[in-house]
């Protein structure tokens, strides 16, 4: 009983020995103590496990080479409280670098990232494709998991699928991130672009998300060059305001599912009762057929104002757009004269 008094008293005084030394320790360790070999730039990578101590990441800083003695890093983590902090993952470190950089790469996550690359247009087999080959799981679980219907309200999109939602974009993930995360991700970054501007002018033009999301992913498959976005969403535009059928051929491709070089009256035909051919069913189809950028979606929401209710694909991969059938078969007859003349 009589030795307890005096061991808490010589734990009072080792700590406060350890706090009035710390200042001095903390710009000790970050000015004097560098990482091993010159600074140069070259890097050095390393691999964190999940759940490691501190220590564990000193020595693996030693053996790749980063520092010269394991125990004075660890020393220094644990003096800045930061040993239960660091996180695990895959890092680039640069040689040389101090002591307080690698702590803070270390603490702040800082790890390595690889770029994942949507393009404007892709449909869902395509970014299943383009998912596989970068998390490395099978394809098949990728698509089911792109289609599952409880997706839509895991994420919370409008429908009736995650088609048209995953937003194209350039990404950048850390190895290990799983599939819910990056699909996450995606989804959010569609979420982004619908601000109050952007739901007030859908509520404008009389349509909900889903139906500008549609609209406009119908654009991104049409047009090549991102000045006629805006001119094509208007005969589009112009055709429902009418009651038309807006005859849309990449529809008709998604509801045969895959495209054609060129579209023919018997591929439409062979997809005649199918709900996204709108060459047989008026209106917008049910959802989107792609996932369009943000250009096609703010063309979606800012049609341009003019007549046209025809258009037809110039050779050069342009549009011809026209106010009368007579025009547009006039157009179809020109176009195809110059195509034939080419060959």
């Amino acid at each position: 009983m009589s030795g307890r008094p005096g061991r808490r008293q010589a734990g009072r005084c080792v700590a406060a020995v350890l706090a009035a030394a710390a200042p001095v320790a903390y710009g000790f360790f970050s000015t004097e103590f560098r990482g091993v070999g010159p600074a140069d730039g070259s890097t050095v990578e390393i691999r964190v496990p999940e759940g490691v101590a501190s220590g564990d990441v000193a020595q693996l800083l030693e053996t790749a080479g980063l520092i010269g003695h394991s125990g004075v890093f660890d020393a220094y983590v644990r003096l800045r409280g930061e040993a239960r902090s660091l996180k695990a993952g895959r890092y680039e470190i640069p040689r040389g670098a101090p002591y307080a950089y690698l702590l803070r790469a270390l603490h702040s996550g800082a790890v390595v990232t690889t770029p994942l690359t949507i393009p404007e247009g892709f449909g869902i087999p395509q970014v299943a494709d383009r998912l596989a080959a970068y998390s490395g799981d099978p394809v098949e679980l990728v698509q089911a998991y792109l289609t599952d219907p409880a997706r839509v309200s895991e994420l919370g999109v409008p429908g009736p699928t995650l088609e048209g939602y995953l937003f194209p974009e350039t990404y950048r993930f850390a190895e290990g991130v799983g599939l819910p995360a990056i699909v996450a991700a995606m989804v959010g970054r569609y979420q982004a672009f619908w601000g109050e501007e952007e739901r007030t002018r859908a509520a404008t033009l009389g349509l909900d998300e889903r139906e500008i999301v549609t609209l406009a992913s119908i654009v991104e498959k049409e047009v090549r060059r991102g000045d006629e976005r805006t001119v094509v969403a208007g005969v589009y535009w112009n055709r429902l305001q009418r009651g038309m059928l807006l005859q849309a051929d990449p529809t008709v491709h998604f509801a045969l599912g895959e495209p054609r070089s060129r579209l023919l009256y018997r591929d439409i035909d062979a997809v005649a009762d199918h709900p996204y051919n709108t060459y047989t069913h008026p209106g917008l189809p049910p959802g989107p057929i792609a996932s369009p950028g943000a250009a096609s979606l703010r063309a979606a929401l800012q049609p341009a104002e003019h007549e046209y209710i025809f258009f037809v694909a110039r050779n050069d991969g342009s549009h011809e757009f026209t106010r009368t059938l007579r025009e547009h078969n006039a157009a179809i007859s020109r176009i195809r004269l110059a195509r034939d003349a080419a060959r």
